[in-house]
């Protein structure tokens, strides 16, 4: 599988864009409630008719709320995945073992980051916004499934990431300054994630022939119908915090509009963005040309 880096210089780069929780986000700092947290081509409220002007705001910054607790319950189950991978290279290429111990070190930090932001967010929000989970059993149900599938799927979170930082956020200069900051560093440190993570599918799909290739990614699929599941049921959780902060009960018909609006919303934002990312698809076109085309087909569903 071609690429341009390597373990070692992947690491020398994680070691340059390391940064300490206290810089991004101190005890009591506050973040604008008078401000969006999303960009719209994420949130996609603004447009929204049904909703005045205050609860489209609203309604963005639970989704801002949503997002950074994702990530959180995202990186409870690339943490043991990313030390599994590792364990056994424990007595090989020193800078693979080093790269791959930060590469976990740094998704413990972000569960951190994200656990602080959800302090001062719930300090300060009206009302408790409801996540999906537990977490564990998120994990559990997305590690059951072969480490090439999950592989795939923690590639096209890490590019995913990366693409929503560089196309919609870093150039938005209405978002809440604190929020827009953790999402930086953020991006900072998964941009090297999403290179590792090349690298561990690559070692993953190594001497697997079509028809592996082949169950993988539709494992890789199973896994992706699942978090869509999550998803819809988060976008009801989200609705009914929206009812809640602005005081105003919905319409049924208002409700399920609303509910098919955000939840497709939601499928762009951690699925469809994912899997047309140009090196997502670059590598899935290394795996099998066959891979990539049967992603490009469902895709679609997800925008």
């Amino acid at each position: 599988m071609y690429q341009d880096f390597s373990y070692e210089t992947v690491l020398a780069a994680s070691h340059r864009a390391a940064w300490q929780i206290e810089d991004v986000i101190a005890r009591g700092d506050a973040l604008d409630f008078s401000r969006p947290f999303m960009p719209e081509s994420l949130a996609r409220t603004t447009a929204i008719e049904r909703l005045e002007p205050t609860e489209r705001l609203l309604l963005n910054q639970i989704r801002g709320h949503e997002y950074l607790c994702i990530f959180g319950l995202v990186e409870e189950f690339i943490l043991p995945f990313v030390l599994d991978h590792a364990r056994p290279h424990l007595s090989g290429d020193d800078h693979r073992v080093r790269a791959l111990l930060q590469f976990a070190g740094e998704e413990a930090k972000h569960i951190q980051l994200f656990k602080r932001f959800n302090e001062a967010f719930e300090r300060d929000f009206e009302v408790d916004c409801a996540m999906i989970g537990p977490a564990k059993a998120i994990g559990a149900e997305v590690l059951r499934h072969d480490p090439l599938a999950v592989a795939l799927t923690i590639l096209q979170i890490e590019w995913m990431t990366q693409g929503h930082y560089v196309d919609s956020v870093r150039d938005d200069a209405g978002l809440d300054p604190l929020f827009k900051s953790l999402l930086k560093h953020h991006w900072m440190e998964e941009a090297q994630h999403a290179k590792l993570d090349t690298l561990m599918v690559e070692a993953l799909a190594e001497g697997r022939d079509a028809a592996g290739i082949e169950r993988a990614v539709e494992e890789y699929l199973d896994i992706g119908l699942f978090i869509d599941a999550g998803l819809k049921a988060q976008t009801a959780f989200n609705l009914a915090a929206l009812e809640q902060a602005s005081g105003r009960a919905l319409g049924a018909g208002t409700r399920k509009a609303l509910l098919a609006q955000q939840h497709q919303a939601a499928r762009w934002t951690y699925l469809g963005s994912g899997m047309v990312h140009p090196k997502f698809r670059a590598t899935l076109a290394v795996l099998s040309p066959a891979a990539r085309d049967r992603i490009d087909a469902v895709a679609p569903h997800f925008s």
